[in-house]
């Protein structure tokens, strides 16, 4: 049967007010593009006339600004989970327009099929082929695409020219059963392969738009003194660990987190000649990872989705049959499983916004109450990995906001699921140690020395016990930055 074609607009006239819409891709990467638009054109349209328009979006991760960016500036979005990155959705976010639920990206697509946030109504996928028995190709990024697919009553599949659909072969598509009495993931190494190159649906349930658009993707910020820094002392210490017979000669897979602090930690590994070839299992390939790989650094790597410049990425389908042998698409439910993270002994590197001298991580809000932009996978490695390390520069805003602080003001990952934190100043090894001593490791060898006078006071005045705190001043960095906007301010 020949499949329904229509235009975007046809497209995004067969979703209703109040509908729950499913987006593929996980971050830009694999995201659809000129539906959104044309879906949040609609809903100018509709607010223009007096009436209501506005969707439940359910993402793999971030998106790109096509529909994050566009349908937060047309005012047509109620709820929103698990993730995101937008400037536009994160103001409307925090001025309490859009109703966000963060959440562990390991576990949406399951928390979908459970029913736990209501139906799917409609699924948007971009897709490099699809056939006209129903088997559809994703791009370069997975996320939520196969359980929306199959649950939406309607998918709408973006066919974007732009990417080759020799893709086909670089997916591993699975969604995994219902408990109880499930079997083991049958993931034991990086390469290893449980599921489909392509999704199967109903052709009854689809309606294609054809497209030719690149994606959204810009490149990161060139590696700087601190971040360069930071890399180097996760060289140093990893040496150190494998010198020491904590960590295997042969290294183990590593992940790492999104953003320029990542990348660079990566260049560092990748220039390092102590530290062996590397494989990688992990949620976001970047850059550093693509660089890496032609090199001949990085051996392989599974992940969720292509998070890389469109230079790069430009790069990849010139070459795509070399990066088709050392590149898996997972979705994000397999990329970032904590079973399959800790079988494989993963070592996990995200970034912190700030972490209090207890080693307890704030991984997503400023000040307490400002969304950034969620938890991501963050939280779905650290507590299973064989290593779990928290990266970040020690100051923000010019020395303005210490990242180590007295306490956190949001809590994302306790002390329990924290095994070492880095900065430009050194590393923090809090294996085996107490609260106290904790403190003590995290001021000396992380915390930027302007600060540590004003940490070491706060401690010695916490009250005695297993963790010494004081609650009247656990909030006096923040205070101080309500106040004067410099956190050295503090009165402690």
């Amino acid at each position: 049967m020949a499949l329904k074609i229509m235009t975007a607009e046809e497209a995004a006239s067969l979703i209703k007010d109040n509908d729950n819409v499913g987006f593929s891709g996980f971050t830009h990467a694999g995201c659809p593009k000129v539906v959104p638009v044309a879906l949040a054109k609609r809903a100018e349209e509709e607010h223009a006339k007096g009436n209501s328009f506005k969707i439940g979006m359910f993402t793999g991760a971030s998106t790109g600004d096509s529909i994050d960016g566009a349908l937060a500036r047309a005012h047509a979005i109620k709820f929103r989970t698990p993730y995101q990155t937008n400037k536009d959705l994160r103001n409307a976010i925090n001025s309490d327009e859009v109703k966000y639920f963060d959440l562990h990206l390991s576990t949406l697509a399951q928390d979908l099929r459970y029913g736990f946030y209501g139906p799917v109504d409609v699924a948007i996928i971009e897709a490099s082929d699809v056939t006209e028995d129903g088997e559809i190709v994703p791009t370069c990024g997975v996320g939520i695409s196969p359980t929306i697919a199959r649950l939406a009553k309607i998918v709408i599949v973006e066919l974007n020219s732009w990417h080759p659909k020799e893709l086909r072969g670089m997916h591993d598509l699975v969604e995994l059963p219902d408990p109880p009495h499930r079997e083991a993931i049958g993931i034991y190494s990086v390469r290893d392969r449980i599921g489909k190159d392509h999704i199967k649906i109903d052709p009854e349930k689809i309606v294609v738009v054809n497209t030719n658009m690149p994606n959204e993707g810009n490149g990161f910020s060139p590696v700087d003194e601190i971040t360069s820094l930071i890399g180097k002392n996760v060289v140093k210490f990893f040496v150190e660990e494998m010198k020491a017979g904590r960590m295997p000669e042969t290294f183990l897979p590593i992940q790492s987190g999104v953003g320029n602090i990542a990348n660079a930690v990566l260049k560092e590994l990748g220039d390092s000649k102590e530290i062996p070839d590397m494989e990688v299992y992990t949620e976001v390939i970047q850059d550093a990872i693509i660089d890496l790989m032609e090199k001949g650094r990085i051996k392989f790597a599974s992940g969720g989705t292509l998070t890389v410049s469109n230079p790069v990425i430009e790069r990849i389908y010139k070459n795509l049959n070399f990066f088709k042998e050392r590149i898996i698409f997972r979705t994000a439910e397999i990329s970032n499983n904590p079973e399959v993270a800790r079988r494989l002994g993963i070592i996990a590197m995200n970034t912190a916004i700030e972490t209090d001298i207890f080693g307890n991580i704030n991984s997503t809000h400023v000040m307490g109450s400002k969304i950034m932009n969620g938890i991501g996978g963050s939280g779905d490695f650290a507590r299973s990995s064989y290593l779990s390390i928290f990266l970040t520069p020690s100051t923000a805003k010019s020395g303005k906001i210490s990242a180590f602080v007295p306490m956190v003001s949001h809590l994302d990952h306790s002390e329990h699921s924290v095994k070492v934190i880095i900065s430009e100043y050194g590393v923090a090894d809090l294996r085996g140690k107490s609260p106290k001593d904790r403190a003590e490791c995290i001021i000396k060898n992380c915390a930027h020395p302007d600060y540590r006078p004003l940490l070491r006071k706060y401690l010695q005045s916490g009250e005695k016990g297993q963790t010494p705190v004081n609650l009247y001043n656990a909030f006096a960095f923040h205070k101080a930055f309500m106040e004067t906007g410099n956190m050295r301010d503090a009165q402690m």
